[in-house]
């Protein structure tokens, strides 16, 4: 974006250059601000648009900031909230950006694997117009931690801003695909490996089964647990994701404190929280291969029990 502006932030840097305007969801997930902080943005110097209950931004904010800023502008959207699951409008969202002469990139951590699956390919409609994707492979693929994938458009322009020269290294042109060109480091093991691997064993039917089986199972967790009285599902159940909050009115907050307190203690499953909406929730992400029906029985059971045991 600077590029087109005229600044060349690989040779000159970012001070002195026109400032960039980013446009990030009011439920983004916290890693996004600290990419910001970390390539030289700050986590402060955005424009936060509004969300929706389900934490999707609203295309109709996102319009009315981008009609008043100028210069160059990056909308930042997601493919699965980390709480609700949930997609942003990727078709209005990147109609909109591009209009603006926008650069749209979308965290899709664990999210954008719903594109493997005919069935909830929908979720993610309009996600093939953004400029870049990010997601991970130690989520939904199952692969160790640190396997991550950028996914950018214009190749030509990700090269010029990972590229790094020496007379040793090979040269980039000569029709070899050159890893260090691709990556912030000369040195790194081969994620690679573990990916190929699990896609290789998986296939493309696998992962969709993966994923379609998830989904089936948070709709079982969601089901089970919301027949109990006084347990509440606090959003649309659309992919992988539960969030879960017990009790009533303002004392909810500290009760599903308790009941996940209680979880833990008692070593069944394991849950964690985290606030949502002003109150606080117990999330659930269905998400391990290892996961089946029995499973989701066991540890439903399990949160039940503890709920009654803190109301007692």
């Amino acid at each position: 974006m600077l590029l087109k502006a005229g600044w060349d932030p690989d040779a000159d840097g970012l001070f002195g250059a026109p400032p960039v305007t980013v446009f990030i969801g009011a439920d983004a997930h916290s890693s996004l601000f600290s990419s910001l902080q970390l390539i030289g943005f700050g986590y402060r110097r955005v424009t936060t648009i509004g969300a929706d209950e389900q934490g999707r931004m609203r295309p109709d904010d996102l319009e009315s900031a981008m009609a008043e800023a100028g210069g160059p502008k990056i909308v930042i959207a997601q493919a699965g909230q980390i709480n609700t699951g949930d997609f942003d409008p990727f078709g209005e969202i990147t109609t909109i950006a591009k209009a603006h002469g926008a650069w749209v990139h979308v965290d899709g951590a664990f999210g954008l694997w719903a594109q493997a699956s005919p069935r909830y390919r929908h979720l993610s409609a309009g996600v093939e117009a953004a400029d870049s994707w990010a997601t991970d492979g130690h989520k939904w693929l199952q692969t160790p931690y640190d396997c991550g994938f950028a996914i950018v458009r214009d190749r030509a322009i990700h090269e010029r801003a990972m590229t790094q020269w020496s007379s040793y290294l090979p040269a980039i042109g000569q029709g070899d695909r050159v890893p260090s060109a691709l990556v912030p480091e000369l040195s790194r093991r081969a994620r690679g490996v573990p990916v190929y691997a699990m896609l290789k064993a998986l296939g493309r039917k696998g992962v969709a089964e993966l994923v379609e089986r998830h989904c089936r199972l948070a709709r079982l967790f969601a089901d089970l647990l919301g027949a109990e009285p006084g347990i509440h599902i606090r959003n649309n159940v659309v992919l992988n994701q539960v969030i879960v909050s017990f009790g009533e009115g303002a004392e909810s907050a500290d009760i599903t404190k308790a009941v996940i307190a209680r979880v833990q203690k008692d070593g069944v499953m394991f849950a964690a929280g985290a606030e949502w909406c002003g109150g606080w929730v117990m999330r659930l992400s269905v998400m391990s291969g290892a996961t089946q029906e029995a499973d989701i029985e066991i540890s439903a059971a399990a949160i039940i029990a503890a709920w009654r045991a803190v109301q007692s």
